[in-house]
C-alpha cells in the first residue's frame, strides 16, 4: 500500500480536531490540523500513544502536570495515564497509538 497525506479525506474526531489517519493492525497513526482553543478534555484509554507538535503552541496535561509544548517537542504517554490538551495558536500534531484505534476508523 503506498498513501500521500494529501490523498487521506480528513475527519473531525472532536470539535476542532481534524485528523488523517492511517490504521494498521497493531497502530494508528493520526495527522491532526487542530484549530486554536480547541480541547481534548481529560480522558485515558489502554493504548499507548507518542504525540509529536508539528507546529504551534499546544497546552498539554499529563498526569496531573500541565507544560506547554512547542514545534518539535514529543510526548510520550503510558497506557492509561490521565491527560487532556488545548490549542493554544493552530496545530499541526501527530499521534501514534498502539493498539490501533478501532473507534477512529
Amino acid at each position: 500500500m503506498n498513501l500521500n497525506l494529501s490523498n487521506i479525506q480528513s475527519k473531525e474526531i472532536m470539535p476542532g480536531y481534524h485528523g488523517k489517519l492511517v490504521h494498521t493492525e497493531t497502530m494508528s497513526l493520526v495527522f491532526w490540523d487542530v484549530e486554536k482553543d480547541a480541547v481534548v478534555p481529560e480522558h485515558h484509554h489502554v493504548h499507548e500513544q507518542i504525540m509529536h507538535i508539528i507546529e504551534g503552541e499546544f497546552e498539554f496535561t499529563l498526569d496531573g502536570e500541565t507544560k506547554i509544548y512547542h514545534q518539535g517537542d514529543i510526548v510520550p504517554i503510558a497506557s492509561n495515564i490521565p491527560h487532556s490538551g488545548k490549542a493554544l495558536t493552530p496545530c499541526k500534531l501527530m499521534d501514534v497509538f498502539s493498539p490501533a484505534r478501532d473507534e477512529y476508523r
